[in-house]
């Protein structure tokens, strides 16, 4: 006997279709056949006949069904009553489903085991079971309930078969393939992931992105969350260029690959100048020392740039690639380290079968390997501490390059640079690059205005200037009239996917119940503008000296608030940036972390 389920449910016996009569009988024999010689329960076989509103003879139409299926199956299937329901067997039948599920796993298997053409000749067997929809002739109760984990199956065995078609080499043949597949299941984050490596490999990089891009708004439209793993990955090895065939395909023995994964830098860097100098003198000089440099400060002051510009333009000193790998997912959330090695590893020329499954120590091990001989520049960008930075760290004459809100004791305090707020002078420079200098120069109190609303902080100044440049029927002085009001400053400097409130939040999250409470407290317009000691905010906070100092300096640890020096006894004193006071401002109980959350 064969039996067939992945499609209209059959059952043929010498050559010829045993003629089955009617959804309900299909029901039956679907049910029993997916119960694989398992007890199939008569309140199974009711819902799935019946739904919710079974007969008052459901038993005995389901004893009739029974008796039916006996005589038109024969001698060579077995259907026997087993409380509380019934159990089919049919020795030395062959089912399409247990077929399928047989080679789809002998694929997987010979995939992770780098034997790409044989599971690529499996899987593509396994999936030639399938004829059509599964189940596609039972009734509406079990379409409802089965076909869905069978549908699932067969995605995965397909995903797994084009990975095999890509290692081999087989892009061309499967772009029209996927083009279709993410069309019709456009949030399956595996196929956008592999639609683009396709893309990529046809020379097309500009719609692989554009595929990332795309996919990164329907999951956000869709389903409210940002892309995983596998397709973050996969964007990332695009801008780094990490999506070759790889050294097996055609490359000489013994050659590595060089990265170069550093993100375009974006336009001029204004008021960096010597920030810049000293970045790349201390790149440049090695020493033996290990190499590791800290850039820190609030967020917003533009030390994303600052890092891809230095190692950008010190990339001569390291013949052995550039990399670059984001702390931070798009939810704001750090992201793991294993996460992050896997990442580095397939930019250094490892491929995903050769990576260890699920061991960080592992990873490290290889990691620290792979790097150990060689000369690369490591840029980690929005690094949350300490135990995120430690297994990231290369060995070797490499140097790494951090940005950070936070000082981290892995990084010496000769080797970290704390960024300073613009001056007046350079903030206008940035805002004139932004927005278009003649604007500025037709009104230079509006622009001196813009300039003091921003404060100084370059995130700010660049959203000033792209609303300008946005808006050429605006002057400089109606959008300083709009930053002029305290209270909507903040929602003012939004502009596309720009959002100073959001970035300035997302080092509040973070905070435990306590801090945020003193961080809301900062709004007091009894501490002001000028400086204060932990004993005057106490007072008015209602804490005791030191306590408010505890709060205080880690409020300075995630760069929300600046020292700004001692006084006459010696104390320290606190400034608080005016936009993270207006921040402050808004900040209520809905913005605690949850009872044991935090990063």
């Amino acid at each position: 006997m064969e039996f067939r389920v992945l499609g209209p449910v059959e059952a043929w016996r010498g050559g010829e279709r045993v003629a089955l009569s009617g959804s309900k009988m299909h029901t039956v024999l679907a049910t029993m056949l997916l119960a694989q010689e398992r007890v199939v329960s008569d309140s199974r076989l009711s819902a799935l006949l019946w739904g919710w509103e079974p007969p008052a003879t459901a038993s005995a139409q389901i004893y009739t069904y029974m008796s039916r299926l006996r005589k038109q199956l024969g001698a060579e299937v077995e259907i026997v009553r087993r409380p509380p329901g019934y159990v089919l067997r049919a020795p030395g039948s062959v089912t399409d489903l247990v077929e399928f599920r047989r080679l789809e796993r002998d694929g997987r298997r010979a995939l992770a085991e780098r034997r790409f053409e044989e599971a690529a000749d499996l899987l593509r067997e396994a999936l030639g079971q399938w004829r059509g929809a599964a189940l596609a002739n039972v009734t509406e109760h079990m379409l409802d309930a089965e076909p869905a984990p069978l549908d699932e199956e067969r995605m995965l065995a397909l995903e797994s078969r084009i990975e095999a078609d890509l290692e081999l080499g087989r892009h061309e043949q499967v772009m029209a393939e996927l083009t279709a597949l993410v069309a019709e299941f456009p949030v399956r984050e595996r196929l956008r992931a592999q639609l683009m490596t396709a893309l990529y490999r046809c020379g097309r990089q500009a719609d692989a992105l554009h595929t990332y891009y795309e996919g990164r708004k329907v999951l956000a439209d869709q389903l409210g969350i940002d892309p995983g793993e596998a397709l973050g990955s996969t964007y990332q090895a695009v801008l780094g260029g990490e999506l070759g065939l790889g050294p097996r395909r055609g490359a000489q023995p013994g050659v590595r690959p060089v990265p170069s994964m550093l993100p375009a830098t974006d336009g001029e860097l204004v008021g960096r100048e010597r920030e810049l100098e000293a970045l790349r003198g201390r790149l440049g000089h090695g020493g033996g020392a290990p190499r590791r440099i800290l850039v820190t400060g609030m967020a917003g002051l533009g030390k994303t740039a600052l890092a891809v510009r230095a190692a950008a333009e010190s990339g001569g000193l390291f013949p052995d690639g550039l990399l670059f790998a984001e702390l931070c997912g798009l939810d704001g959330a750090p992201r793991a380290p294993r996460a992050v090695l896997a990442q580095l590893l397939r930019a250094l020329g490892e491929s995903d079968h050769a990576l260890p499954a699920g061991d960080l120590d592992e990873l490290v091990r290889l990691y620290r390997a792979r790097t150990a001989e060689r000369r690369l520049l490591l840029v980690l960008d929005n690094v949350s501490g300490d135990r995120q930075l430690t297994p990231l760290l290369p060995a070797g004459d490499s140097a790494v390059l951090i940005t950070s809100r936070s000082r981290l004791a892995r990084v010496p305090g000769g080797d970290t640079l704390a960024l300073p707020l613009l001056d007046d002078g350079a903030a206008l420079e940035l805002l004139a690059a932004r927005a278009g200098r003649q604007r500025l120069v037709d009104d230079p109190d509006a622009a001196d205005d813009l300039v003091a609303y921003c404060g100084g902080l370059p995130l700010a100044l660049s959203i000033a200037g792209a609303r300008l440049a946005a808006r050429p029927h605006w002057t400089a002085a109606r959008l300083a009239a709009r930053l002029a009001d305290p209270a909507a400053r903040l929602a003012e400097l939004s502009f596309g996917d720009l959002d100073l409130s959001r970035v300035l939040r997302s080092s509040v999250e973070p905070l435990p119940p306590a801090v945020h409470d003193v961080l809301a407290g900062l709004a007091d317009p009894y501490l002001g503008d000028e400086p204060f000691c932990a004993r005057r905010a106490g007072e008015r906070l209602g804490l005791t000296e030191d306590a408010a100092e505890n709060a205080l300096e880690a409020l300075v640890d995630t760069a929300l608030l600046d020292l700004s020096g001692l006084d006459d006894l010696g104390r320290p004193l606190y400034r608080c940036h005016e936009l993270v006071r207006l921040l402050a401002a808004t900040l209520d109980s809905s913005d605690l972390p949850s009872v044991g959350a935090g990063r």
